[in-house]
């Protein structure tokens, strides 16, 4: 009896040790806790963006699209012109550099929402690419609106002396030539970025990516003359928002992962 008691104890003992150290058999992978959930399944889930974050790009799109709008109906297409806008025109401008910011903050947002739909099959060089000129488009506009605002406090502060100036004539040009040049350039290089990959992993339509080569090329040899030229890119944004939002709501939802019931220890 007591060779019997001592064999009992060293059993439990052993028991013990196992729970102790994290080895025992009931907590393995594909068996289930006391509590009756799956060891997989207490590891918390890679993130995954909602499906209705396309209504990003959309946003992005349309505030852009405004915010373009109204600056090309009053200021002069022609970076030589003297003013005559901030007298008549200040208000209207200052609303379209307002939009630019919740604009760009939508971007930022589509950028991520592209990234999670490309998940595990996104290519490091690719990816660089793409992110290096999405923020550099985002960093020029944001450039841009800041010199066109400063543009409007100096006017403010003293009419007679900006207009006319130098100082005028040189802001006004270097906004021409950033947005109209370098930015609708990086903006074409995103879109052929964009379009690479999408012909790679399929993450939105091959049509679309086609399109986007095309707009893209336009862009890239595109002159600083072209007025409507700004207005392609959020346009193309827009369609694909368009794609990404309607393909995540046709998607059925995943299922919930079964648990057990809870073992009656009664």
């Amino acid at each position: 009896m007591e060779d019997l008691e001592n064999v009992f104890t060293e059993h439990a003992a052993l028991a013990h040790s196992d729970v102790v150290c994290g080895h025992d058999p009931r907590l393995r992978s594909g068996s289930t806790t006391r509590f009756g959930a799956s060891e997989e399944h207490l590891t918390t889930p890679r993130l995954q963006a909602p499906r209705a974050a396309a209504i990003a790009g959309i946003l992005f799109a349309i505030l852009l699209i405004t915010s373009i709008v109204l600056l090309r109906l009053s200021v002069p297409a022609d970076p030589l012109e003297a003013g005559a806008w901030l007298q008549t025109r200040a208000n209207t401008v200052a609303l379209a550099l307002n939009l630019v910011p919740f604009a760009g903050i939508a971007f930022l947002w589509f950028i991520g929402v592209l990234r999670d739909r490309l998940g595990e099959r996104e290519d490091r060089f690719f990816a660089t690419v793409f992110l290096g000129s999405g923020l550099l488009f985002l960093a020029m506009l944001f450039f841009s609106a800041a010199v066109v605002g400063g543009i409007i406090i100096a006017h403010t502060a003293n009419p007679q002396r900006l207009l006319g100036s130098g100082t005028f004539t040189f802001a006004r040009a270097i906004i021409y030539e950033i947005m109209n040049i370098y930015a609708i350039k990086m903006a074409g290089v995103f879109m052929i970025v964009t379009s690479t990959l999408a012909l790679r992993t399929g993450f939105i339509a091959r049509w679309i990516a086609w399109l986007g080569y095309a707009v893209a090329l336009l862009l890239l040899f595109s002159n600083r003359y072209i007025e409507a030229i700004l207005l392609v890119f959020p346009l193309w944004v827009l369609l694909t928002s368009l794609y990404i939002l309607i393909d995540n709501l046709r998607r059925p939802s995943p299922a919930p992962a079964p648990t057990s019931e809870p073992e009656n220890h009664e």
